[in-house]
């Protein structure tokens, strides 16, 4: 996205907020550098394919930028919960836009909310050690055979690893580790979805989106949390 395009996604983000509040359509074009009622409603139109009178069945997915030790993030979220997590120089991160809009219908804009609020604080207890599970709603539309897969990914233990081949027979389809390694690939949701947790069935490191180097660091990073945990709740000697 260029600069100039940016500015005018973020200018009809902020748009739409007001009138969701109950701002008069004509102020509020003004407001954002519009001289005419025709020239918001149109460039209105051509952002969220609705008119500005019918702003309240507008689906929106803000996107916002989130700081990590793994590098920058790219996070969206609709009303409903967070729809992704991605790391910011992924290479497939243009196509996971393109599908997420399919997915849900909904124009990408600049911007948060009170889920990517929540998910930036909840993110930098992770990275600190603090958080062992996230408490923020997910939206994450797929084939049933993905948000089986995405849905049995939550279930990995904190910590932990799964093959991909024990991960194929959770599901209840043996033998499908290919397929389940693709839905892994099309997890929109980074960390939250763990995708990072399943590897080959001798431990080794294979097949992550955002770079073996970050599937290391929160393998690492998650590993030695647990440990920690279960040293600091083991019983003191007597």
């Amino acid at each position: 996205m260029t600069f100039q395009a940016y500015h005018r996604a973020r200018r009809m983000g902020l748009a739409l907020e007001q009138l969701r509040r109950g701002d008069d359509p004509l102020a509020v074009g003004f407001d954002h550098g519009f001289e005419s009622a025709s020239g918001f409603r149109d460039a209105f139109e051509r952002t969220f394919g609705s008119t500005p009178g019918r702003c309240k069945d507008v689906t929106c997915i803000k996107v916002t930028r989130i700081e990590s030790p793994v590098g920058p993030l790219v996070a969206g979220a609709t009303d409903e919960g967070i729809c992704l997590l991605e790391f910011a120089d992924r290479r497939a991160l243009e196509k996971q836009m393109a599908t997420l809009r399919r997915r849900i219908a909904g124009a990408v804009v600049p911007g948060t909310n009170w889920h990517l609020d929540d998910l930036t604080a909840q993110l930098a207890e992770y990275f600190e050690g603090r958080r062992t599970e996230f408490g923020v709603k997910l939206v994450a539309p797929g084939s049933d055979f993905q948000c089986r897969v995405w849905s049995k990914l939550m279930e990995i233990p904190f910590g932990t690893t799964w093959s991909y081949e024990r991960l194929a027979r959770e599901i209840g389809r043996p033998g499908a580790q290919r397929a389940v390694g693709r839905a892994n690939g099309d997890n929109r949701i980074a960390i939250l979805i763990p995708c990072h947790r399943v590897v080959r069935n001798d431990g080794s490191l294979c097949g992550y989106g955002g770079g073996l180097w970050r599937k290391q660091f929160l393998l690492d990073l998650e590993h030695n949390v647990a440990a920690q945990r279960t040293r600091s709740s083991r019983p003191m000697a007597i």
